[in-house]
């Protein structure tokens, strides 16, 4: 199991002061690495020099694209302002960051990206286009990096979470009848946890996880199997 340890690693999660950023620094945390979460009130994603945060770090070994926003409205109502809020924080945001990132990896030989898509990664979801179309995105920024850093020392993948209770699901779970469709779909039969990504990211980020490189691994409850 020492392959699965992370000790001696320094780790960057954004959006990691709640949800599901919080518990991916956590287990980082608890499998050894040294981890820097950053939250919303530490670091406007929308504004902030993102490539001077990371090169501002004496050594980075671990990157988690978690931070995300989510607006939902009729597609014919999407602001101008509301589509470019969520690319900012969910694209832009990840592609600067892992392009900082990638630079300090390349350059010592190893490192490993995870970015955090999502069921809507695959799906078209209902009045979401902008998110729809971010974590598509996510999708293909991964399959890129993946195939111009793995054989350089640098694994990028990322995770697909299901429907988890989070505060973006919580319009959701409060609609009787959107969370009972949702919860019919689900083999599992519940809504995820945040602690329910803690083992996928901890083998994204460890070795044992080194000849894995530009795959998404859904921790969904069997959404996508049904």
């Amino acid at each position: 199991m020492v392959s699965f340890r992370l000790d001696g690693r320094v780790a960057l999660v954004t959006g990691g002061n709640r949800g599901l950023g919080q518990a991916c620094a956590d287990a980082l945390a608890e499998a050894g690495a040294s981890v820097i979460a950053v939250g919303s009130k530490e670091l406007d994603l929308a504004t902030a020099d993102l490539r001077g945060y990371v090169d501002g770090l004496d050594r980075l070994d671990i990157l988690v694209n978690n931070a995300g926003i989510i607006r939902r409205t009729d597609a014919v109502d999407v602001t101008d302002d509301d589509w470019d809020d969520v690319f900012t924080v969910n694209v832009d945001a990840a592609f600067r960051l892992s392009q900082a990132a990638g630079r300090r990896m390349l350059a010592q030989g190893s490192g490993k990206i995870i970015n955090i898509a999502s069921m809507l990664s695959f799906q078209g979801g209902v009045r979401v286009p902008a998110y729809t179309a971010s974590k598509h995105a996510i999708l293909g920024l991964t399959k890129a990096l993946a195939n111009e850093w793995a054989g350089r020392g640098v694994n990028v993948n990322a995770i697909a979470p299901g429907y988890m209770a989070t505060d973006n699901t919580a319009a959701l779970r409060d609609d009787p009848v959107r969370s009972a469709a949702i919860l019919d779909r689900i083999p599992a039969g519940r809504w995820g946890e945040p602690d329910d990504l803690k083992g996928a990211v901890v083998f994204l980020a460890s070795d044992a996880a080194r000849y894995v490189h530009g795959t998404v691994i859904p921790v969904d409850g069997g959404w996508l199997a049904r």
